[in-house]
């Protein structure tokens, strides 16, 4: 970095460039979605708290997956919010921007590989049931659970310390909603060519490598449902992957377009319209889907709010 060159201190998120009036509806929207996240990912958590019956493995990284969305959709919603309603105001400065971009790094990895461990969980649990409580015992539980996240974190620091070798003296112009790691790139003033190739690789070991190992599972799990005699245990074990892969297919669907497929064919505003997949409307609808589809946990629900009419 040559010694003319000043690093800039405040970053413009852009945002969404629409009329005013259809921001303040936007505003109303994002506003809603961001309160269902929290209160769906809220009550999933208290539900698998209370209910010894939830006490289960399943159940322990589904509470991982509520507690990721819920810091996934903070690290990064209520900023956009802000910038929506204000009229100048939509800076913020550069060392929150990386902040901000190693935070939802961190929490999308995260949510790769706590699907990914579900999936593993629903394939133990239906394809070997009698060993389901000798293979995902509490212990393999609890250091996957740390493993996972630890692992996360190294590797949202990995982008991070490349971005921060990289020389940023303008444009301080970021056409998002937040310091997407992408977009945040744009500004550096030097070839970005080692930060593009490592988030590339990090996106087929992180993205593709669990999508891949989840669709095996998921066969797998097919071919024993399908040889499962009893309806009643063929329906239930369909309610409980189909919801699985709903979510599978959303969160990855939307991050594998945005990391890997050519950029010439997504623009800006579609880059931003794909984000909010991941970073909004993917939290949000977690809890509806396993709520919605999930028997066990339907249940617990209807307990819980018998139990409070009645006290």
């Amino acid at each position: 970095m040559g010694g003319n060159q000043t690093w800039i201190t405040e970053v413009i998120l852009l945002g969404f460039q629409v009329d005013p009036a259809l921001k303040v509806f936007l505003f109303g929207l994002f506003s809603l979605f961001y309160g269902l996240t929290l209160l769906g990912n809220g009550v999933i958590l208290g539900i698998i708290y209370s209910d010894s019956r939830l006490h289960t493995p399943m159940y322990f990284f589904l509470s991982h997956l509520a507690i990721d969305d819920i810091s996934y959709a903070s690290s990064n919603v209520p900023k956009m919010l802000a910038n929506l309603v204000s009229r100048k105001n939509r800076t913020i400065s550069f060392v929150p921007c990386l902040m901000q971009t190693y935070l939802y790094l961190a929490f999308a990895h995260t949510e790769c590989l706590i699907l990914l461990v579900m999936s593993y969980d629903r394939y133990v649990a239906i394809c070997h049931p009698l060993h389901y409580s000798v293979i995902m015992n509490w212990r393999v539980c609890t250091v996957l659970g740390v493993t996972f996240c630890m692992f996360s974190c190294l590797l949202a620091l990995v982008h991070v310390i490349l971005i921060l070798r990289l020389p940023f003296c303008g444009p301080n112009e970021i056409n998002h909603f937040f310091c997407e790691i992408l977009s945040v790139l744009k500004l550096a003033c030097a070839d970005t060519w080692l930060n593009q190739v490592v988030i590339f690789a990090a996106a087929v070991f992180i993205l593709v490598g669990p999508l891949s190992l989840v669709l095996v599972s998921y066969t797998r799990i097919l071919i024993a449902i399908l040889r499962i005699q009893s309806g009643d245990g063929r329906r239930k074990a369909f309610s409980t992957c189909s919801s699985h892969l709903c979510v599978v297919g959303l969160f990855f669907g939307s991050a594998i377009v945005t990391y890997m497929a050519p950029k010439s064919r997504h623009p800006e505003e579609q880059q931003k319209i794909l984000s909010l997949f991941y970073s909004l409307f993917n939290p949000m609808l977690n809890p509806l889907i396993y709520s919605l589809r999930n028997a066990e946990v339907k249940g617990a629900l209807r307990r819980a709010l018998c139990k409070d009419r009645t006290t």
